[in-house]
């Protein structure tokens, strides 16, 4: 079953992503207290706990959730094979992917350390469709119907 591991939010842009026990997620704005939020195309940033699993045995750095300024960790679902447009409802909420990857901001801590971050090539962006909360433990899914 796909599920979120953890939910995280950064209060100023700049300084890395902390969890906390829930997000609120508001449509086209994004997370409730989360720096990056507003109406654009990269709302919300999730990372498969998969990919992190692999810069584990790379880094010489500790790997927390966060760490990769992704808002949503995930697990049980391959989120780079995600086509742009494609709908996840994740909890109550779904949202719509709107970009595959990122560079890092001025070469990462972890690009520095590793030589390498999962971040351009895995992680993915979306916006919100339909807002609600979301947690740790909440399911995941890809939608069945197409959302307005």
């Amino acid at each position: 079953m796909a599920e979120v591991v953890s939910v995280n939010i950064s209060l100023r842009r700049g300084t890395r992503k902390q969890p906390v026990p829930a997000i609120r997620l508001r449509p086209h704005y994004g997370i409730e207290g989360d720096a990056h939020a507003g109406n654009w195309h990269r709302q919300i940033s999730l990372l498969s706990q998969e990919s992190v699993d692999t810069m584990r045995a790379l880094s010489p750095v500790p790997l927390d959730a966060g760490v990769f300024a992704e808002n949503i960790l995930t697990r049980g679902v391959d989120l780079k094979a995600l086509p742009l447009g494609a709908l996840l409802e994740v909890g109550d909420t779904l949202l719509r992917v709107t970009q595959i990857g990122k560079s890092c901001h001025k070469d990462c801590e972890i690009r520095q350390a590793t030589g390498h971050c999962v971040m351009p090539t895995e992680g993915i962006f979306a916006v919100v469709v339909r807002g609600g909360t979301v947690r740790p433990g909440d399911p995941i899914a890809l939608a069945k119907e197409a959302a307005s």
